[in-house]
């Protein structure tokens, strides 16, 4: 799939096939929307294109009125959405910077300016619920009826179930709000995973005979949290079964490299010696979340920390036994 931020890019295909939208965890919903755009866009010999959103409109927003609150919390980070839209066979994905430009474009602006002239756009499709331009003022009847004006089709998926359930991105949230792994890959289609970078921390976890693998985030703030029972992907043949704390981890030192930012920490239980203590810096990896353990906690003392960790291990163990996942002796 070709990345592009902006859509005058010169690289981009002279016409397409698009939707438009967050696409937030890219779950079910999406994943049938995504079907049937590639459907289309084959029948019309055009790539199929997606264009999305970084910062989430809801996050520039609620910056630009100084209240964090009203941001979601997120399904996944970009570089998550953007494999996901991949993984699902898309040509070609259009990231938009929302900023005080885009936010007020109108929506005929918008329609001349990115659909026509910037993206060729031969074919549409929109969720049930679109909306677009300065104010949210454009919807699809408009869309339908200026597509007929200049030349493309347009087309609207309706909402999709599961067990007599909407999927969208916002289940998923407060699915993940609750710690309901199980509820989540059954809206997502997958486990819940995040991937990133391993980076160095502050070898706190090494010191206590715990050494984790760290993924940092900046400006994210996720759906979920707490300590979960987690299979990691990237550092070999097999995935290593393992317990990450996923979170701001309430730490003992107010001058913690964390900074209060959000950090993946992942211990795994089977380790490959073949690694060696550093052989994972650096490196990408996908840290699959299986089954919530507890919320963050915040421990008064080293030994307490020490203690609530191999309690961890021990219930981790435990869950991968219960589902005869691979796990050390």
């Amino acid at each position: 799939m070709k990345i592009f931020r902006s859509y005058s890019h010169s690289q981009l295909a002279p016409e397409c096939a698009l939707t438009i939208g967050n696409f937030d965890g890219v779950h079910r919903g999406h994943q049938a929307m995504l079907a049937l755009l590639k459907n289309e866009a084959q029948h019309r010999d055009v790539p199929s294109c997606v264009m999305t959103f970084e910062p989430h409109p809801r996050d520039y927003f609620a910056a630009l009125a100084r209240k964090p609150e009203l941001a979601p919390a997120r399904v996944a980070a970009l570089r998550d959405k953007l494999t996901e839209l991949a993984r699902c066979g898309i040509d070609q994905c259009v990231v938009l910077r929302f900023n005080a430009q885009l936010s007020g474009q109108s929506p005929s602006s918008f329609i001349d300016k990115v659909l026509v002239q910037g993206l060729g756009a031969k074919y549409v499709l929109v969720g049930d619920d679109f909306r677009f331009g300065a104010k949210r003022a454009g919807d699809y009847a408009m869309l339908d009826a200026t597509g007929d004006e200049r030349g493309f089709d347009v087309a609207r998926m309706n909402s999709y179930e599961v067990h007599q359930t909407r999927v969208s991105s916002s289940a998923v949230r407060e699915a993940l709000g609750h710690g309901n792994m199980s509820r989540v890959a059954s809206l997502l289609g997958r486990p819940f995973s995040i991937s990133g970078h391993v980076v160095h921390g502050r070898k706190l976890g090494r010191n206590l005979g715990f050494p984790t693998l760290n993924l940092r985030f900046s400006h994210w703030n996720p759906a979920a949290s707490g300590i979960f029972a987690v299979q990691v992907f990237g550092l070999g043949d097999k995935p290593l079964s393992g317990v990450a704390n996923m979170g701001i981890r309430p730490s003992l030192d107010a001058d913690d490299v964390n900074g209060g930012r959000v950090l993946l920490e992942t211990y795994c239980l089977d380790w490959s010696d073949a690694l060696g203590a550093e052989g994972a810096y650096g490196k990408i990896i996908r840290v699959e979340l299986l089954h919530k353990l507890h919320d963050e906690l915040k421990y008064d003392s080293l030994d307490s920390l020490r203690a609530g960790i191999a309690k961890d291990c021990d219930d981790a163990r435990a869950f991968f036994r219960a589902r005869c996942l691979r796990i050390p002796t």
